[in-house]
């Protein structure tokens, strides 16, 4: 069975962290649609003044962020004392777990392009231990097609194994596809099963679909992504839903209001990192 577009979120501009311009597409009003991805940021600017304020020193518990920066740059680091750069088509993976403060700096580059994705934890995991992990282009499968190519960021594709996610599976895949071109991508049919259109428009199972939009898709075993007459760059998501309540607040995600009182109570008391800060 093909699947086909359940809902569309297209991004809006909006500002984070110290200033960051960033596009905005998910967030708490889309949390039922598209769990267990509970936010999504996209960047996009080739003026580093969007961008180089970056995100200051904050706390998050209850979630892993993803970042992909495929073009540009961005420097993480970390209350574990974890300090690393990714930039030109690699991934950062942080579970913040049962809390963990971090940085992202954002360096000036020619162009800055990417996503961050917030994924959900169970919620017997969300006081699993913070952990900090790079996804450098030496691990990332790159697959040639007569469409075009697949980047393999994360999980499986037909076979070939990537970065292999600890708590939720994760299939994470950066599609480029040339002018015209289209392809058929077999999923697994009760899968939770999202694109993003990171670069131009294209047509997902027979509908337009603009840049910078969040699909969600119907359940089933395949669907067709297909270019218009210009390249085009479409990232495909694969996880399992979680169907489990979400209490939500700011950089913290748990499951229920009491959860959330105790983050940040926790925070103000001093007790919210719960693995020694090394640096």
């Amino acid at each position: 069975m093909e699947r086909k577009i359940s809902k569309q979120v297209r991004g809006y501009r909006t500002k984070d962290g110290a200033g960051v311009s960033l596009v905005r597409v998910l967030g708490n009003e889309t949390v039922q649609e598209y769990d267990p991805i509970l936010m999504l940021d996209s960047f996009d600017s080739t003026n580093p003044d969007d961008y180089i304020a970056g995100f200051p020193m904050h706390p998050h518990r209850g979630i892993e962020t993803i970042s992909y920066v495929y073009r540009g740059f961005m420097t993480h680091k970390d209350s574990l004392g974890n300090e690393d750069t990714i930039g030109n088509g690699e991934v950062q993976w942080m579970t913040a777990g049962s809390g963990i403060m971090h940085e992202e700096k954002l360096p000036a580059s020619e162009r800055l392009l990417g996503v961050q994705l917030w994924l959900n934890l169970p919620a017997k995991d969300k006081m699993a231990p913070p952990a900090y992990r790079s996804i450098k282009n030496s691990e990332i499968v790159e697959i040639e097609s007569d469409w075009g190519k697949l980047r393999l960021l994360a999980g499986e594709f037909n076979g070939r194994k990537g970065f292999m996610s600890k708590y939720l599976p994760l299939d994470y895949y950066d599609l480029h596809l040339d002018c015209d071109a289209s392809v058929n991508l077999q999923t697994e049919r009760d899968s939770s099963v999202m694109l993003f259109t990171l670069l131009e428009d294209v047509y997902i199972g027979g509908e337009l679909v603009k840049e910078k939009t969040a699909v969600k898709l119907t359940s089933g075993d395949w669907v067709e992504i297909k270019a218009t007459d210009q390249k085009a760059q479409v990232l495909f998501i694969s996880s399992r839903r979680l169907d489990e309540p979400v209490a939500w607040g700011g950089p913290i995600v748990m499951n229920t209001r009491e959860e959330l009182k105790t983050a940040f109570d926790d925070l103000k008391k001093g007790t919210f990192i719960k693995n020694k800060i090394s640096y």
